[in-house]
Order: structure tokens, then C-alpha cells, then sequence
């Protein structure tokens, strides 16, 4: 089975630590994952370590720079075609921009107890859980 080996970006809109922080979620318009819910991300080019790759591909997806903050989780989740390893990485936008959706059919900023109100890919579901125990 094909490995694919990508990077996600649990985008804050402050400081994750504190109470009240949101965290944005993306909706898929393309594929077979159409309409599922998503943390923003991509795949790593050769070369590039998680980090760049992560602040590559949010801008490529939503025009925003980022700053990479701690590393929360690697999922590993088996999909019918290919085997997904996914690094996960806190980040905050950096200048104050908005993200503008270039890739993505629509975007939520989801507080903590309404991470579940989505219909998540089922490995960005695991990062969920992954928040939870934080």
C-alpha cells in the first residue's frame, strides 16, 4: 500500500493554552473526501522539514503565513487506497491576515467543545482526540 506522508496545521486564533481559543477547521471540495471536514495541510516536498512544509502549504491554501508552534501529534490511519502518516503542529497566523478559502469550499473557527459539530476526515478525527487528552 502507497504511503503518503503529509503535514496539518491546527490553526489558533490565539494562544492555545488559554481558554476561548479557536481553532479553524476546513471543509474539502474536491475527491472522494468531498465535504469533510479537515485541519489544513499538505503534502512535504523532498527536503523540507515538517515545519516549512506546514508554512509552504497554509499559505498555498489560505494565503496566511504562520507560526509553527508544538508539535501535538504523528497519525497513522489506513484509508481504501493509501496509508496516511499525518504531523501535527499548533500554529498561529502571523500579521493579523485572515485566511482567505483558495482550496476549501468553506472554513469554521471551532472553540474546543464544538469539535465535534464537524464531519471530520477520520484521521483528522484522531487529532481531535489527540486535542482532547492535552
Amino acid at each position: 500500500m502507497k504511503t503518503i506522508e503529509v503535514v496539518a496545521g491546527i490553526v489558533c486564533d490565539g494562544d492555545p493554552r488559554l481558554a476561548g481559543t479557536r481553532m479553524l477547521a476546513t471543509q474539502r471540495g474536491y475527491g472522494d473526501y468531498k465535504d469533510y471536514w479537515e485541519f489544513p495541510g499538505g503534502k512535504m516536498e523532498p527536503g523540507e522539514t515538517p515545519e516549512q512544509a506546514l508554512v509552504r502549504e497554509l499559505r498555498e491554501e489560505l494565503a496566511v503565513d504562520v507560526l509553527v508552534g508544538d508539535f501535538v501529534c504523528t497519525v497513522e490511519y489506513d484509508y481504501p487506497a493509501f496509508h496516511l502518516t499525518m504531523h501535527c503542529y499548533l500554529c498561529t497566523v502571523a500579521g493579523g491576515k485572515s485566511p482567505e478559502l483558495l482550496e476549501h469550499e468553506a472554513a469554521r473557527w471551532l472553540s474546543p467543545a464544538e469539535l465535534h459539530s464537524v464531519d471530520w476526515l477520520p484521521a483528522d478525527l484522531l487529532v481531535v482526540e489527540a486535542l482532547e487528552k492535552r
